[in-house]
């Protein structure tokens, strides 16, 4: 199923940075732009057309909720940014607020049939917000989630090993932020769990894995320190989910979606393996992980579910 029209709401250097990405991909012909700033957006939008004729055909422009009538994905990168020395759950209360007026201007003009793709963080808490706020149905309220984090996780196995970070097969799982989990269990290089790995080559080994996971965890945290904000992987990420639903290829990505008793965890968002497709969450994958990377989900479960808690008047 060709997915023909693509909603990019906020034109920060998330926003702009994915919509310019997705452009470049050539899967939708049709990209409208909405920001707080029109200015901005037509700036953008001018921008990228200015470019059409090195791309396939392809109509950019900037526009207002009412662009939302027949849009087959809306993307959700407004927000306020996160700032040095500020974790993603510090971003709650403020990105919660904005959100509950965002969502119900997609939702006066959206399709039944949308899908919204939510990117701002905290982006498992305003993922389920956004499903309490649009009254759309599971499958089509999809988060970013550890999408990200995973294809760091790659990038640094594949920096250890010297193997080709598309064939280092692993996922980061529960929280996209401080409480995420490596899923090591279930890693594997050409079928080889870790442990065989490390016993062929001596790589891997407990202490290299742990390093590797840290990094991941402070990769964001560094980078803003350095530049002030993480854009170009993350855009890379957003642009990979939505040409999985533009292309209906029912691949694995580590999306987040609303639990429905996967795991023994019910109604709060976060990040397994899961199979995306046309329709959204196709399906999540209860894969099986160890008893340690078991706990962590579900305490990476408890701890946004006790955040939610605090901005329940919110989406409510």
């Amino acid at each position: 199923m060709f997915r023909g029209k693509l909603v990019m709401i906020g034109t920060g250097f998330v926003g702009s940075t994915t919509a310019y990405t997705i452009m470049c991909g050539g899967l939708f012909n049709e990209i409208v732009i909405i920001d707080i700033n029109r200015a901005k957006a037509e700036g953008d939008a001018m921008d990228m057309m200015h470019g059409v004729s090195f791309v396939k055909p392809v109509n950019v422009y900037s526009g207002d909720y009412s662009d939302c009538f027949d849009a087959d994905i809306v993307v959700i990168t407004a927000g306020a940014n996160q700032k040095p020395g500020e974790t993603r759950l510090d971003l709650l209360k403020k990105n919660s607020a904005i959100f509950k007026d965002i969502i119900g201007q997609i939702m006066k003009y959206a399709p039944d049939d949308v899908i919204l793709l939510t990117v701002s963080n905290p982006v498992d808490i305003l993922t389920y917000v956004t499903y309490r706020l649009s009254g759309l149905p599971k499958n089509q309220v999809i988060g970013s989630g550890t999408v990200l984090d995973t294809s760091r996780l790659k990038y640094m196995i594949s920096r250890h090993t010297g193997v080709d970070a598309r064939n280092c097969h692993t996922y980061i799982i529960g929280e996209h932020g401080d409480s995420e989990v490596a899923a090591w269990s279930i890693t594997n290089i050409a079928g080889m769990t870790m442990e065989e790995y490390s016993a062929k080559t001596g790589k891997c080994t407990p202490k290299d894995l742990e390093k590797m996971y840290n990094q991941v965890k402070s990769a964001a945290y560094e980078i803003i320190d350095k530049k002030g904000a993480t854009y170009y992987a993350i855009a890379l990420a957003v642009a990979r989910i939505t040409a999985c639903i533009a292309g209906e290829e029912n691949s694995i990505l580590t999306v987040s979606s609303v639990f429905d008793g996967e795991y023994g965890i019910k109604d709060v968002a976060l990040s397994v393996p899961t199979q995306v497709s046309g329709y959204g969450v196709e399906r999540i994958f209860e894969v099986p992980l160890s008893k340690n990377e078991m706990d962590g989900l579900c305490s990476s479960a408890k701890t946004l579910r006790e955040n939610l808690e605090q901005i329940k008047p919110s989406y409510n």
